[in-house]
């Protein structure tokens, strides 16, 4: 089965590399991003799916838009390819490209549709509390994530789970179920089932804003969104930028759900009952393991920090390189 691969990040790596190493699929192009200008150099930096894609020696197109390329298309036309697979690629298909392949083009979205269509389905159904999320293979039409449902796979969400850990799980889940998929398709053993629109939500391009804490909200929203955008949530910190990458809930409700490594937390502060102050305030400094901070509705334990220009930092170093005092306000 000829396939032409349309993929950009390192999400949609595992993909590939599963289409390669199966005998029954022979992939002939990789469409990807532009090469982009990062750090303060400004190096072209090539996307994770070239890099592989090279060292392969797959051919490799990175048109600017996709759309307005007829260079593309054409090569896309005589491709003679059975399918297009789409995982993570970040242009718009037009319906001349969706129309091209015999078997259609074949998409990975990560998550369970019809939840979550759009640009960042991982990263806001962890910032939205989800305790389970998934992979989805759909039949690609002119629509956002609209086309019809081919296959799916689940997988839960855990209290400290970030938006990197979640990825690589859906990344590897979703490289076998779109092998599974492609088989099932040729051979006929695949019914399409059409998405319920009603039940649709959206997960939007996130924004500069969305990074920024407000300690007023409750402890698990913070912490959700803190693991939901990793690593790019911030707060003021002594007149500079602090990012907070990760923290971890403190109370009653969420002892047993802690991983063992955290278990004897609940030991190490027996005065959680008295604990309290104003939004923001770090309440309470643990021995070996960082500061509590109070925010809108409950307590969170700072686990790992970075500040401005520095390397990320544990909760407890953070405390000593910063000679952190209880009475500090974040925010």
């Amino acid at each position: 089965m000829k396939v032409v691969f349309f993929g950009t990040p390192k999400f949609a790596v595992p993909t590939l590399d599963k289409l390669l190493s199966h005998p029954k699929f022979e992939v002939v192009a990789v469409i990807t991003q532009p090469d982009k200008p990062k750090g303060r150099g400004k190096q072209l930096i090539s996307p994770p799916v070239k890099s592989f894609a090279m060292s392969h020696n797959l051919p490799v197109l990175q048109p600017q838009r996709l759309k307005k390329d007829t260079d593309i298309l054409i090569q896309l036309q005589a491709s003679s390819a059975d399918v297009f697979v789409v995982v993570a690629y970040g242009q718009i298909l037009s319906s001349q490209i969706l129309d091209i392949p015999i078997l259609g083009c074949i998409n990975i979205h990560g998550s369970i549709l019809p939840q979550y269509r759009g640009a960042a389905p991982i990263q806001w159904s962890i910032c939205d509390g989800k305790q389970e999320t998934g992979i989805t293979t759909m039949l690609m039409d002119a629509g956002m994530d609209t086309g019809a449902i081919l296959l799916m796979e689940k997988t839960t969400i855990g209290l400290l789970d970030n938006a990197h850990d979640v990825a690589e799980r859906l990344a590897s889940l979703g490289a076998d179920l779109l092998i599974e998929t492609l088989v099932r398709l040729e051979q006929g053993k695949i019914k399409a089932i059409t998405q319920d629109d009603t039940a649709a939500t959206y997960a939007s391009l996130i924004k500069k804003e969305d990074y920024q804490l407000d300690w007023s909200q409750t402890a698990i929203t913070i912490h959700n969104r803190i693991r939901g955008f990793y690593p790019s949530c911030v707060t003021g910190f002594r007149h500079q930028s602090l990012k907070v990458m990760s923290t971890v809930p403190i109370g009653s409700s969420y002892w047993n759900l802690l991983p063992p490594r955290l278990q004897g937390l609940e030991r190490k502060i027996p005065d959680l009952s008295i604990l309290s102050g104003t939004t923001g305030e770090i309440v309470k400094i643990v021995k070996g393991v960082g500061a509590i901070v109070q925010t809108g509705e409950g307590l969170l334990l700072l686990q790992q920090l970075q500040v401005a220009g520095k390397r990320p930092l544990s909760g407890w170093d953070f405390v000593n390189g910063m000679r952190l005092q209880v009475g500090e306000i974040l925010g």
